[in-house]
């Protein structure tokens, strides 16, 4: 074998091995994601974090652990209607842009949804 093709065939088993590493730890090599889900929580009177900002179909999830309910509206977008306590209510992100919201209940809750 020449100099050349063993250090290739040296650097091929060392990326295997990385390779193997990480996959047996849970790491993957960056791909393409795929949509992801979001969390806002709503507590003490507001939406947390304020602003979220998701890609086009991404779903973004407001878990309520207030004692009474809210909702998540932004006018003519989407309506969560009225979200219990202790419950939650998931919207999928189809159409870029950005979406202010409120709890119709308590309108000095605000918060902000960015679709890129």
């Amino acid at each position: 074998m020449t100099r050349a093709r063993e250090q290739l065939t040296a650097a091929a088993a060392a990326c295997a091995a990385v390779s193997l590493f990480l996959a047996s730890a849970g790491i993957g090599l960056a791909t393409a994601a795929g949509p992801t889900t979001h969390t806002v929580v709503i507590d003490g009177v507001k939406y947390e974090p304020e602003t979220v900002t998701v890609k086009r179909g991404d779903t973004i999830v407001w878990i309520n652990k207030d004692p009474f309910p809210h909702t998540v509206t932004a006018t003519g977008v989407f309506d969560s209607h009225e979200i219990a306590a202790g419950k939650s209510w998931k919207y999928t992100a189809r159409k870029a842009g950005e979406y202010a919201y409120v709890c119709t209940l308590h309108p000095n809750m605000k918060g902000t949804l960015k679709v890129e």
